[in-house]
């Protein structure tokens, strides 16, 4: 898959992956299921689901760090202001240092390119918050948050799934 394939692809993650509602039990058995997903795996991540003005749901794994917190924080607020994944972000802006052109006025501080901030959409609205998970390549964070949200609504996951590339 080309570059412009996987972006093709993860547009239609977001749209495909909307709820008709969603509020704090959702937040919870999603933030669960990535949670138990992780434990199962080892998986060394911090989980987080909020919606713009509240945190619903939050978890660090062993192996996890501080600046895991920091990197979710920095994902969501993208999340927030472009109301798409950041992985789609990081395809589309092609930067190298992570950083946004400097016309967007975006400090690093608060803003990073990097996979596994993805929107929570609700049909009919758009984004209202987001998932993120950080502590593995952005490919794989992007993608266990997709897993959990096919799971969730019931969608086969190879439908929606990248393809397998090292990051």
């Amino acid at each position: 898959m080309s570059v412009a394939d996987d972006i093709a692809k993860i547009a239609e993650q977001e749209k495909r992956l909307a709820f008709s509602a969603f509020d704090e039990a959702t937040a919870f058995t999603i933030g669960s299921a990535l949670r138990e997903r992780a434990l199962a795996e080892n998986l060394p991540v911090v989980i987080q689901v909020s919606v713009w003005d509240r945190l619903l749901f939050y978890a660090a794994l062993p192996g996890s760090s501080s600046s895991n917190f920091d990197w979710v924080r920095r994902k969501i607020n993208v999340v927030k202001m472009f109301q798409k994944s950041t992985y789609r972000m990081v395809l589309e802006q092609n930067s190298p240092d992570r950083a946004f052109k400097t016309g967007h006025g975006l400090p690093v501080t608060d803003y990073v390119l990097a996979g596994g901030g993805f929107p929570v959409m609700i049909k009919g609205v758009g984004a209202v918050g987001a998932f993120g998970v950080s502590g593995l390549p952005e490919r794989q964070d992007h993608g266990i948050i997709v897993d959990a949200l096919c799971d969730h609504l019931k969608i086969k996951r190879k439908t929606l799934a990248l393809p397998d590339r090292a990051d």
